[in-house]
């Protein structure tokens, strides 16, 4: 299998798509002391959330319209948590419009009783916690320095990331809200480096989530401030198909989502998107726990997430 995955991903990014390099996004700004302001329901934020493991960073919690403490709600986890709702609070100025998305989907009777958990990213910390640690083990040294030293600051946080969501901030929000606990109502989703520790997370933490949700999964790993060049590679994306030939839960229990654009960024995802479809079919999944899209004309960013999420949701979250 290992042989398999390394020349199959090596010479398929020999032929990555071009395109041209584009800018970092900015380091997250100042958290504003305004809360988000969604089109329905309403947000609870939970301000610098405490940790043992990462720093305290807002947590925004999502309501639907219509919550009442005497129905259970299943929660979907969500990264870059700033991004999601109110677009006054991301440097874009565009948000997810989850809310708007889940929203539609509850009162379809499409998705059960939700509410969503947006865990802030802390800006200069982002890729040290959202990289998959335990992918830098299937790495060269020299590929893994690099990340370590230089894209996490000198440490990866990625497992710490996942601890804090699972040990601290899950058991705060089963206590606070009127949550369905186990894993069968509990998701997890984000875009980019966030479809990365999504997608992480469940190989992790199966008995935790039963779905994860990566849109635009930057498999490529590496900050985009470096420039096409250095950041199209074969060594991080063949790490990931490593680790998750051997550590993806078995099919039959989870739903996994993950899918690429066309434009510059996501062109790279090419050669990865196509094999982690066939390390999911190894492993037992498909066209019913497992959805890997290409969505030709759409980019890197919050406009065209938000304009595929209903389907998203509905893959992830929906009937069985």
């Amino acid at each position: 299998m290992m042989k398999r995955l390394t020349t199959a991903l090596t010479a398929m990014a020999l032929c990555a798509a071009g395109g041209i390099a584009g800018a970092q996004q900015p380091a997250a700004p100042q958290a504003p002391a305004a809360v988000a302001q969604p089109g329905t329901g309403r947000v609870e934020r939970l301000a610098d959330f405490p940790s043992l493991h990462v720093k305290a960073r807002h947590i925004d919690v999502w309501r639907p319209a219509d919550y009442d403490p005497a129905k259970r709600y299943r929660v979907l986890y969500m990264h870059d948590g700033q991004n999601l709702f109110d677009g006054r609070l991301n440097w874009t100025g565009k948000s997810w419009q989850a809310d708007a998305a889940a929203d539609r989907l509850m009162r379809a009777g499409r998705i059960a009783d939700t509410i969503i958990v947006g865990i802030w990213n802390t800006g200069v910390e982002r890729y040290a916690e959202y990289y998959p640690e335990k992918f830098l083990a299937f790495a060269p040294d020299a590929v893994r320095r690099e990340y370590v030293e230089v894209a996490s600051n000198g440490r990866s946080k990625g497992d710490a990331y996942l601890r804090f969501i699972v040990d601290e901030l899950k058991p705060a929000i089963d206590r606070r809200y009127a949550t369905k606990p186990g894993p069968e109502s509990t998701f997890i989703a984000g875009s980019s480096m966030g479809g990365l520790i999504s997608i992480y997370a469940l190989a992790e933490y199966p008995q935790v989530f039963g779905g994860a949700a990566g849109l635009s999964t930057h498999w490529v790993g590496k900050p985009t401030a470096w420039g096409r060049e250095r950041v199209r590679n074969a060594a991080l994306p063949l790490a990931a198909m490593i680790y998750l030939s051997q550590k993806l839960p078995p099919a039959g229990h989870h739903r996994i989502y993950t899918d690429r654009g066309d434009d510059w960024l996501d062109s790279l995802y090419a050669p990865a998107h196509l094999v982690v479809g066939e390390v999911l079919r190894d492993r037992g999944y498909t066209a019913a726990d497992a959805m890997t899209q290409v969505l030709p004309g759409t980019g890197h960013n919050e406009a065209d997430w938000a304009a595929r999420l209903d389907a998203v949701l509905l893959f992830l979250m929906g009937p069985r």
